[in-house]
């Protein structure tokens, strides 16, 4: 894509998400990680976003992994897994996309864009990745880092973040519970072949929230729900 092709407003738009992100990028770099396969689908197979979130997944990992093994010293293994595992999941990303008010800015299909696809949680995580990827290949890994550390540091300040990781369902039924809520309620829908499931559970806590999550299980799919509604629910 060339300078010309860019229309004044989306240049001017990307614009405003690189302050945001306090980072410059190069504009089709920045472009191509806010592209969703379904818009790329709608307009001709043109490439996604995919390969940068492939990237973003590993050094999202490694900038948190070191930061939590410099800050803490004195925990063990387990640990530092289970912390890293609440700051990287989905449903923390999603937070991060939705801090940064990511949303309006990625390139979706009709039908995603229909079906609220800028606040599903794993298109947030998946387009958070892939814009650390994009900063890594534009910009370098010191700037990656310092993105990471820059997204994720609400997160670390927050240290109820960590036993919800751990235990979403049982978390989630004790903020209901002293919500004065009914207990949280799942259905679960799967789609796919046998050896390749996909699961995606809905749950909902009386009037308080709705949520869904994604997972090759049905366990996974409802913790991933779970962690997004305590999310939710914490965030008020």
């Amino acid at each position: 894509m060339t300078q010309t092709e860019r229309t004044e407003t989306t240049d001017r738009t990307l614009d405003d998400l690189q302050r945001t992100l306090q980072v410059e990028l190069d504009p089709d770099l920045l472009l191509l990680a806010l592209t969703h396969r379904s818009f790329a689908y709608e307009n001709g197979g043109i490439p996604t976003n995919e390969r940068l979130e492939f990237l973003g997944d590993s050094i999202l990992g490694q900038a948190v992994t070191v930061k939590l093994f410099t800050d803490h010293p004195d925990l063990e293994e387990g640990e530092l897994a289970k912390r890293r595992a609440s700051l990287v999941s989905s449903a923390a990303l999603a937070e991060v996309g939705r801090s940064i008010g990511l949303g309006p800015y990625i390139r979706l299909g009709r039908g995603e864009t229909l079906t609220g696809g800028a606040d599903k949680p794993s298109i947030l995580a998946d387009t958070v990745e892939a814009i650390i990827g994009a900063v890594y290949l534009d910009r370098g890994g010191d700037a990656a880092t310092a993105l990471v550390l820059r997204l994720v540091a609400p997160l670390l300040r927050d240290p109820e973040r960590f036993g919800a990781a751990m235990d979403p369902k049982t978390s989630l039924q004790e903020i209901a519970a002293r919500r004065g809520s009914p207990a949280p309620a799942y259905t679960v829908t799967e789609s796919g072949p046998d050896h390749n499931k996909h699961f995606v559970a809905t749950v909902v806590v009386g009037a308080l929230v709705q949520a869904s999550g994604e997972g090759s299980s049905k366990k996974q799919a409802e913790m991933a729900a779970a962690l997004e509604a305590w999310t939710r629910l914490n965030d008020r």
